[in-house]
């Protein structure tokens, strides 16, 4: 008769690891649900199934909760899309296109967030609510103004004839419906009658990068005076 191994015993790190888990997963869902002013340690503790004196024991406080969610995904998110627009600057032989520039940079996102999981759709939620917020604004610019540099380098060589403002411009405008559709508050199933829905992120990634660069095309080619 075969003996029956038992099941190996967690150790210590990988409880911890597990709990930190959980509390970060609590937090980043309550955070995007109602926002980071809306939470209270005790709802995250609540959420997480556990006491509030081992989330305080982890964080010392909320805001340490918050930078610890955020940090978790950013750095996955901003590897991914340097990653992106590394292997399109390698394919497009140095001779970049606007629109070839965003899909690199815009896709990886979408296709991250629009991937089934809910955390990272969690995620998102919350980075939307953040960006448009001053305190909010300093994370992205903590964990990903290498990226942005990055693709505002290949966008600038993609248009060496428009000015440096325009082209930030432009990309506060991609920025701008990025978080829009990241943010998914249901507003364009209403407006268009389920037409289209705030869920559908491939239509986002099909649609939007395209967009986007028709406009950015428009405000360099303008025939208006630089500046």
């Amino acid at each position: 008769m075969t003996a029956v191994s038992k099941p190996k015993r967690r150790t210590k790190a990988q409880q911890r690891e597990e709990m930190l888990g959980q509390i970060l997963d609590a937090a980043e869902y309550l955070f995007s649900l109602t926002g980071y002013h809306g939470v209270t340690i005790k709802d995250v503790a609540k959420q997480a199934e556990t006491h509030t004196s081992l989330v305080h024991y982890y964080f010392t406080d909320k805001k340490a909760l918050l930078d610890a969610v955020f940090a978790r995904r950013a750095k996955i998110s901003a590897d991914l899309r340097v990653a992106a627009l590394d292997a399109y600057e390698r394919e497009c032989g140095g001779k970049p296109s606007v629109e070839g520039a965003l899909h690199a940079y815009l896709d990886t996102d979408l296709d991250t967030f629009g991937g089934g999981d809910d955390g990272w759709r969690n995620y998102a939620t919350l980075g939307s609510q953040m960006a448009v917020t001053r305190w909010g604004g300093e994370y992205f610019d903590t964990h990903f103004y290498p990226v942005v540099l990055r693709l505002i380098d290949l966008l600038k060589r993609a248009l060496p004839d428009c000015d440096e403002k325009r082209i930030f411009w432009g990309y506060n405008f991609v920025m701008g419906g990025l978080i829009m559709t990241l943010a998914r508050t249901g507003r364009l199933d209403i407006l268009s009658g389920g037409a289209a829905t705030s869920e559908d992120f491939a239509s986002a990634k099909k649609y939007m990068a395209r967009f986007m660069a028709g406009g950015m095309l428009a405000i360099c080619g303008d025939g208006e005076t630089a500046g």
